[in-house]
């Protein structure tokens, strides 16, 4: 199978991390009343586990206030509330109380922070901040937003003093970068600078860092400087989109960045810990961290682009959606929310809609934008614009990465280009001599054409042990021994890919192929009639029903020698 591999994205379930598992006080068998509460209970449970915030939250809210307050509805009406980003109404219900399980109250407390910042309470914030009782796993976030918050309320030297907690580098990074902006705040520019100059230290400094430090050069007057720390920064990452725009701004005497408010920059001390529960598959914390970022900054395009990535991967589609849509389009990540809008609505079938949020990004000028419109063109066949783009891409590059050639290889093969393809995969393989998917592709059209048969074999083979998980690649090697005519062997293989693959029309098909030439013929037409039960494509499918209802079974074709 020569197809661009694309991991799926499995669904996670969001009350883990943010809420404790009890279940409701309420009696099952209780009057009328009480089973309304426990109904709208369950439906808003079940919606909040499958990653539906905003339906949950309007559920838990009703079964609530007909419960009379029930401290395990109002513990998961609360969670609800904050995962559909209403962070007001979320402090106004944090779970207290004697009742309230410990993680829930953990959470309410750093909710309750942080509506009191966002609403300008300062001091209601520091005093909130400063109760014993924001522990793990919010260590961290609480600490970042210790110095914003003492900022917010009037304490300038306690804005001063660095967040710090032992064995989380995170936090001594991101809270120096926090102290040298709050140093900036109060004019101690040789403070902040000294700040800047330690986080940007190193071979290869942050995103965030370059241009936390280029944009305090820029207010400085420093205009020079700025622009040759942006060209250091771009030697070192050429593609980077934000350092280039920032570049750009500079070169072109406009207005500095502004300095971080208080809310800005307390926004941004909860992306870092928000960052760190992504890694560590606590997508539901990393949520409720991104809704109170949003909260006090509700522009802040990075934020809203993880929690559309969070919103889809938990099944609710149209919360993904509407995050991205967030993106205002003079943003550095406006290209980024279009491209992954697109491939959403590809996801749902809808290839119109798909291209045309594609283009939108592409129009930019945007590289990346680009290169999605050229992804989303392959993969509706549409392959000589996609050739097109990509030749431009390729072409304007220094040092093209391997993965343009590949895709351009692709296309051209699927047009018939055979020559120029092969040059292009070539070229890839050369660059990526180890890569599964390379040696697959490669190494399949050698055989499928009849062409370096050994060779093409090795490389096959190479794949599956670089990736023998990959159903698609094991069904590559199975249908290379089917094209050299070792049916028996091929049997072997395509079923230890079905079983990798079960739902795939294409390696289905391929498996019924090899059962009919080994005489396994009634295993064979089930096959074909599963084949018709996958989605398949117009080609397998119209191949399927040939052979279905024919009888005579596949066209025998053997690769050349």
């Amino acid at each position: 199978m020569r197809r661009l591999l694309l991991a799926a994205c499995a669904p996670f379930v969001l009350l883990s991390a943010c809420a404790t598992t009890e279940t409701s006080t309420l009696d099952p068998a209780a009057p009328a009343a009480a089973d309304s509460a426990y109904g709208m209970f369950l439906a808003g449970n079940a919606a909040l586990s499958e990653g539906r915030s905003a339906e949950a939250a309007k559920f838990l809210e009703l079964a609530r206030d007909e419960s009379g307050g029930d401290p395990a509805i109002t513990e998961r009406a609360f969670t609800a509330a904050l995962m559909a980003g209403d962070i007001e109404r979320a402090a106004a219900i944090a779970p207290s109380g004697a009742d309230a399980g410990e993680p829930g109250k953990r959470l309410g407390r750093l909710v309750k922070v942080v509506a009191a910042l966002a609403d300008g309470k300062g001091k209601v914030a520091k005093a909130e901040l400063a109760t014993d009782g924001i522990g793990f796993p919010h260590r961290g976030a609480a600490a970042l937003l210790g110095p914003w918050v003492a900022a917010a309320s009037g304490d300038v030297e306690g804005s001063f003093v660095r967040p710090q907690l032992r064995g989380d580098p995170g936090v001594d990074y991101f809270g120096q970068i926090g102290q040298a902006h709050l140093f900036e705040r109060a004019r101690r520019y040789d403070e902040a600078e000294t700040d800047f100059k330690a986080v940007t230290s190193g071979e290869s400094p942050s995103e965030i860092s370059v241009l936390a430090y280029g944009g305090f050069l820029e207010r400085r007057g420093r205009r020079p400087e700025a622009l040759a720390y942006y060209d250091a920064a771009l030697k070192r990452n050429p593609s980077n989109l934000a350092v280039k725009a920032a570049r750009a701004r500079a070169a072109a005497g406009k207005s500095a960045p502004a300095m971080p408010s208080i809310k800005q920059g307390a926004a941004f001390a909860l992306l870092a810990p928000a960052a760190t529960m992504v890694s560590a598959k606590q997508e539901a914390t990393a949520l409720a961290y991104l809704r109170l970022s949003l909260a006090l900054d509700p522009d802040r395009s990075e934020a809203w682009l993880m929690v559309g990535d969070l919103m889809q991967q938990a099944g609710d589609v149209e919360g993904g959606r509407a995050a991205y849509r967030k993106v205002k389009v003079t943003a550095a990540e406006f290209p980024a929310a279009q491209a992954k809008l697109a491939w959403s609505y590809q996801s749902d079938g809808d290839k119109e809609g798909a291209l045309k949020l594609a283009r939108t990004a592409a129009a930019t000028g945007d590289r990346d934008g680009r290169l999605t419109l050229s992804d989303l063109l392959r993969a509706n066949e549409q392959y000589p614009e996609a050739i097109e783009i990509l030749n431009g891409l390729i072409a304007e590059s220094k040092a093209p990465e391997w993965t343009l050639y590949y895709a351009r290889g692709q296309a051209l093969e699927r047009t018939g280009r055979w020559k120029e393809a092969e040059a292009d995969l070539s070229q890839a393989l050369k660059m990526r001599p180890d890569e599964a998917e390379l040696l697959n592709y490669l190494g399949y059209a050698w055989i499928d054409r009849g062409e370096r048969l050994k060779e093409a074999m090795g490389m096959v083979e190479k794949a599956v042990a670089a990736n023998p998980r990959s159903g698609a690649i094991v069904d590559s090697l199975g249908w290379a021994h089917y094209r050299l005519g070792d049916y028996k062997k091929a049997v072997e293989i395509l079923e230890q890919a079905v079983e990798l693959e079960a739902g795939d029309p294409e390696i289905n098909n391929h498996l019924g192929d090899a059962y009919w030439m080994v005489g396994r013929k009634d295993e064979a037409g089930f096959q074909w009639r599963r084949v018709l039960t996958l989605k398949p494509d117009d080609k397998i499918k119209a191949d399927a029903e040939k052979k279905i209802s024919g009888g005579l079974g596949p066209t025998q074709r053997v690769a050349g020698p």
